[in-house]
């Protein structure tokens, strides 16, 4: 009987827990909708003609982007601005590429939208300027279904993607929500990386742009890490470089324990997307220790201390002769960085290619397991 109350006690404290949280996210989210509301009725009765005589301004607080839309008819701007404010976005609008040039000047947008067809300046010279004068602001172009092909074209002089009208709600926000990702993942990608040497008195850094090195530990060219234990076994797992450029893994294979490995052959495999990675031995010998808490919480591989996502451990044959080939040292920090530099070539090449974000990744997955996992 005691331990029925007691659970009916924890079941009801979880219910009333769920519910307060789900009243709180609600009364946020009508807190947030009123003030959008509120910047909107704002924004409109503002005056900015001494900066563009067209120009309409909506700012909110903690904006996930600052967006410019250029469009001769007013009622595709109205349309912009008001989905795109409760959506949580700053927007400018104004009604001529010209207007929209000398704006770009003055202020860091992160995205461009622009009509295809326009008296004087259309979509196409648009794109052209925006990417001359500010290459750094990604432009998107609205079109209708009769000018789609002109709009792929624009896509040669640098527009990151088009919008067809019409547009709902929710296709608009869904487009403009999956176009800041993939400006922030290219953005991100574009951040120089960095070797950081770990040591007794420097600490790991967890910036997906700086690459641990723990001082002492031997380096493959497969991105294996090798560190000689107390009792000469060699504990063996993934560096990285490779942890956080693969990203999240979804299933590890670890060999059998007590099976004995020549140095090439695969030692274990990872499952990231579609891809198998396999990953080869940088050492002969006899598999002794197994981490299978990663056959169980595989993602933990990439979010765990360096020293902590170690994969096996391998009694070595002939560690003095095979280590031979490892890196250690200045060595290891000299290669990491020309490795940094052949990524940033992968990197550069497919952003050329203006592909989907989906595609994108999978093609930088697909072309980082080509060039680095390959010894």
């Amino acid at each position: 009987m005691v331990v029925l109350i007691v659970v009916l006690t924890i079941v009801v404290f979880i219910i009333v827990d769920l519910a307060l949280r789900l009243l709180m996210k609600r009364i946020q989210e009508v807190k947030i909708r009123k003030e959008r509301e509120m910047a909107l009725d704002v924004g409109l009765k503002l005056d900015f003609t001494d900066e563009a005589e067209s120009l309409k301004r909506v700012e909110v607080k903690n904006p996930k982007a600052k967006i410019l839309a250029v469009d001769d008819e007013k009622i595709i701007l109205d349309s912009f601005r008001k989905i795109l404010v409760y959506a949580g976005y700053c927007i400018d609008t104004i009604e001529s590429g010209k207007e929209a040039l000398g704006l770009i000047k003055k202020y860091d947008y992160d995205f461009v939208f622009t009509d295809l067809k326009m008296p004087e300046m259309d979509g196409v010279d648009v794109t052209k300027a925006v990417k001359h004068l500010r290459p750094d602001i990604d432009v998107v172009v609205i079109t209708g279904y009769a000018t789609i092909e002109t709009a792929v074209e624009t896509m040669k002089h640098g527009a990151m993607d088009y919008v067809q009208k019409p547009f709902t709600e929710d296709e608009l926000v869904d487009f403009v929500n999956k176009l800041l990702i993939k400006r922030q993942d290219k953005i991100a990608r574009q951040m120089k990386l960095t070797v950081r040497l770990v040591t007794s008195t420097v600490e790991e850094s967890d910036s997906p742009h700086e690459f641990n090195v723990p001082a002492g530990i031997f380096i493959a060219k497969n991105h294996v890490w090798v560190n000689i234990e107390m009792n000469g076994t060699a504990r063996i797992g993934i560096d990285d470089f490779a942890r956080k450029t693969i990203g999240k893994i979804d299933a590890v294979s670890l060999p059998k324990l007590n099976q004995k490995i020549k140095k090439g052959e695969l030692l274990f495999s990872l499952k990231v997307n579609n891809h198998t990675i396999n990953i080869t031995s940088p050492v002969s010998g006899r598999v002794s220790l197994l981490n299978t808490e990663h056959i169980d919480h595989p993602e933990w591989v990439v979010i765990k201390p360096f020293e902590l996502s170690w994969m096996c451990c391998i009694e070595p044959y002939d560690l003095s002769g095979e280590l031979l080939a490892l890196k250690i040292g200045d060595s290891s920090i000299n290669w990491y960085k020309e490795e940094i530099e052949k990524y940033n070539e992968i990197v550069a090449g497919i952003q050329k290619e203006n592909l989907e974000m989906k595609n994108h990744r999978e093609k930088i997955l697909d072309e980082f397991c080509k060039t680095f996992f390959n010894e």
